[in-house]
């Protein structure tokens, strides 16, 4: 691979890998299994390894994936908090010859030290940290990013089997994490509920539990029929000899410690216990996904550490996604918002994973030749995770003379356009943008779903003003009226003043989610508010070029250009500007919450701890007419210095000869009276006498 196909590739997987983390943490719907999400990681661990100088220390080989909701922030209703420890993940494998490879390091760093492991189930939940002094919870924290969590404590406090109070001889000081679950009963109930009422039913006990979590009414997660495990104690806060005695202690408690974990002191042994819970796992109340190994020895674990986002003392075993066989009756190719065609097989229903599956991907064309699936093959189906059905291989011994070979469509199945290629995309598309029935719905779906422009319309509302002519760009829908909408079947007089009220409120909708709800390919929630918060209006993003666009921090060349390219087609130009004329907000800065033009054509990089968050540091940056950078470039005015700044960083500025400026001579910069004024640390010092103050 040539360098810029390669940092092409390491761009686009990272891309990718953000909004499939955003996906499964944040808005607790995955889109791929947890083994093609893996393979996807593991392609771009390589792919930096091979080209170390594209390596970053925001890739995701090196971020715990965050279940923190950055754009609702504190709206949220949930204060982040700092983790005592840091919360990692666990690396993955799937095989045992994986397991044997993690063994193999282990006891290569021991050095001889003799060491056994513990066994324990994976539970398919969401992770949580709990802190008791003197024997009362005090504290309940998310993983979030692994360094930030959100405090859920009110929520933790109405799961049934969380003791407010402990029992026995405890620290007076601990923490302990471990996994809330919600069992097969209270999901089962949860999604009958949901049905009753018309609401869209959880796809998987983990998604209930996650987003059960996160609901702002205690009372309500009461009811949710949520679950505690707990499987760890942080080596550096107990004064245990073993994590299985440290596990034995907390039960002592009082505390929700599964019975299921085992010692052994094999690879044959890790083995078998994996083959019997991969059995035996079909009859747990709750849902499980694989096997956890730790070494057990708690001195052994202090011995191997962590990297920045794994421990090196434990490793997670995947069981195999539960398959079924069933006969292929057809292949549907779906057109999606951004073009792409996706080939969707129809089956006969088939019972798995404890649903009813009729539909499976098959992802594109190649995947389609690797199986040489035909039309009337028996086929196996595979749930990785839970989540949207797959082929994985055809059995080819029950194949019959009357199968069918399918031919993946040259033209595109809604409009009829000649499909195209790219050589280094697997997907076919169909290039009529502006034309296809299906992506013109499928962007306007997008706009109004609720994570961007929230407005009441479903996929039958904008099938019907689509095919009525009333509605094919999202600002044609701001144009229509009560009378319009009364005329239409099925449409009253509160629906449509609903409908109306909603377009209403989506003018108040921020900056960031509008430019999510516009539908740039490979711009998700994420990176549109970074970009949004960056440059702080659409004409100064408009206005960008591509180099520009590669300075906003995880921006890389792939939604570089795909940002340049939206936003300079003459189309969506002027739907832009139509929009823009409905009073959508395409500022960060809005009215009154622009205080001055001290910051005006300043751009600042911040980097270090401050008196108040880094996000705030950065609105009050652009308040006083500023913009917040992320990387020091010849284009950065200043980088703004709290503690423990990133010393490239600082490195960066003494190379180009860039001030640096501490907190209290930031503010200096402002009006009188319009910022804050309390814990400021002075600076105002050359790069290199603050690498030598700071760092040594």
């Amino acid at each position: 691979m040539e360098r810029q196909a390669a940092k092409d590739r390491i761009d686009e997987l990272r891309a990718e890998l953000v909004e499939y983390n955003r996906l499964y943490y944040v808005e607790n719907a995955p889109v791929i299994s947890d083994f093609e999400f893996d393979a996807l990681m593991r392609e771009l661990e390589t792919l930096e390894k091979e080209w170390p100088e594209f390596r970053s220390d925001d890739s995701p080989t090196r971020r715990v994936g965050s279940d923190l909701d950055l754009q609702a922030g504190q709206r949220s209703g949930f204060v982040q908090r700092e983790h005592r420890f840091p919360m990692l993940s666990l690396g993955n494998t799937y095989s045992i010859a994986e397991i044997e490879d993690f063994a193999a390091r282990a006891e290569k760093e021991l050095d001889g030290r003799r060491f056994s492991y513990c066994c324990e189930l994976k539970f398919d939940g969401t992770a949580i940290c709990l802190s008791y002094r003197n024997g009362h919870l005090t504290q309940a924290l998310t993983r979030g990013d692994g360094q930030l969590g959100d405090d859920v404590t009110a929520n933790v406090c109405r799961i049934a089997n969380v003791p407010a109070h402990l029992k026995g001889d405890f620290p007076e000081d601990f923490e302990i994490r471990g996994e809330i679950l919600m069992p097969y009963e209270a999901f089962d109930a949860l999604n009958e509920e949901r049905l009753a009422q018309e609401d869209v039913p959880f796809a998987n006990p983990r998604n209930a539990a996650s987003g059960s979590l996160k609901l702002l009414n205690p009372e309500e997660v009461a009811h949710r029929g949520l679950w505690c495990t707990l499987y760890h104690l942080p080596a550096e806060s107990v004064p245990f000899e073993s994590h299985s005695q440290a596990l034995d202690a907390a039960a002592s408690w009082g505390l929700p410690v599964s019975d299921k974990r085992r010692i052994c002191h094999s690879i044959s042994d890790i083995r078998e216990y994996i083959d019997y819970w991969d059995v035996q796992r079909k009859f747990l109340p709750y849902a499980t996904d694989g096997i956890v190994i730790k070494i057990n020895e708690l001195d052994c674990q202090r011995a191997l550490g962590a990297t920045s986002k794994s421990p090196r003392w434990a490793v997670a075993f995947k069981f195999k996604a539960e398959q079924a066989c069933t006969r292929l009756l057809s292949i549907d190719y779906q057109v999606g918002r951004t073009g792409a065609v996706t080939p969707v097989a129809n089956l006969d229903p088939v019972q798995l994973s404890g649903t009813v599956v009729k539909r499976a991907t098959l992802n594109n064309e190649d995947q389609m030749s690797l199986l040489d699936i035909h039309i009337g093959d028996y086929v196996y189906v595979e749930k990785g995770g839970e989540i949207i059905p797959k082929i994985s291989s055809v059995d080819l011994s029950l194949r019959g003379a009357d199968v069918v070979k399918p031919h993946f469509p040259t033209h595109c199945p809604d409009c009829g356009t000649a499909l195209v290629k790219n050589e280094d995309e697997a997907r076919w598309f169909c290039p009529n943008n502006d034309g296809c029935p299906m992506q013109i719905k499928g962007r306007m779906l997008h706009f109004v779903s609720r994570k961007a422009m929230d407005i009441l319309a479903g996929e039958s509302t904008i099938e019907q003003f689509y095919d009525l002519g009333l509605a094919r760009t999202p600002s044609d829908m701001y144009c229509l009226t009560q009378y319009q909408l009364v005329s239409l079947e099925g449409w009253q007089e509160k629906s449509a003043a609903r409908f109306l009220d909603s377009l209403d409120e989506s003018r108040k909708v921020p900056f960031e989610r509008v430019l999510f709800a516009l539908g740039i390919r490979y711009v998700g929630q994420t990176t549109a508010r970074t970009v949004a918060r960056h440059f702080g209006d659409i004409d100064s993003l408009m206005a960008a070029n591509v180099e520009q666009l590669l300075e906003v921090e995880d921006v890389g060349a792939v939604i570089a250009n795909s940002i340049y390219d939206f936003l300079h087609d003459p189309v969506q130009i002027a739907e832009i500007e139509r929009l823009r004329a409905q009073g959508l907000i395409f500022s960060t800065i809005v009215g009154e919450n622009r205080i001055s033009d001290a910051l005006s054509g300043k751009t600042i990089v911040v980097s270090g701890n401050f008196s108040i968050s880094r996000e705030r540091m950065k609105e009050i940056i652009a308040a006083h007419g500023g913009k917040a950078g992320s990387s020091v470039s010849t284009r950065t005015s200043f980088l703004l210095a709290g503690t423990k700044p990133g010393p490239e960083k600082i490195r960066k500025c003494g190379e180009l000869g860039i001030p640096v400026l501490g907190e209290e001579a930031f503010f200096a910069l402002l009006p009188q009276g319009k910022v804050p004024g309390q814990g400021l640390q002075p600076l105002e010092q050359s790069p290199q006498t603050f690498i030598e103050s700071t760092l040594f």
